[in-house]
């Protein structure tokens, strides 16, 4: 979990930095449509991301606790297990939009 914390908390950090320098220096403009649309994109998956983190330190007390007293995971565990799962088809689909967004650049009207 906290490699994953990790891995994900630079990126989402490092990404519209270097996202905003990278169009800039291109010549583009962030209100472009396929960059606006991008920007909102990564947003929803931001949303996302935010409770299944919450989601993975609860899951992860709920496994040391089982293993703490020799249990079962407990009914908890799956039911969040099953909400990390749900928040992950959304949080992908996004970024594959968001991927296909940046090679393709489709012609979005500019947002003003």
């Amino acid at each position: 979990m906290l490699a994953d914390f990790l891995f994900t908390a630079s990126a989402v950090t490092l990404q519209p930095i270097t996202g905003t320098w990278l169009a800039w220096s291109s010549g583009y403009s962030l209100r472009d449509g396929w960059i606006a649309a991008s920007i909102a994109l990564y947003v929803v998956t931001g949303a996302f991301w935010l409770p299944v983190v919450w989601m993975q330190m609860q899951m992860r007390d709920l496994a040391v606790r089982a293993v703490e007293t020799n249990a079962k995971l407990p009914a908890e565990y799956h039911r969040l297990f099953r909400w990390w799962f749900a928040f992950g088809f959304p949080a992908f689909a996004a970024v594959l939009a968001i991927f296909w967004l940046m090679i393709a650049r489709p012609p979005i009207p500019y947002w003003d």
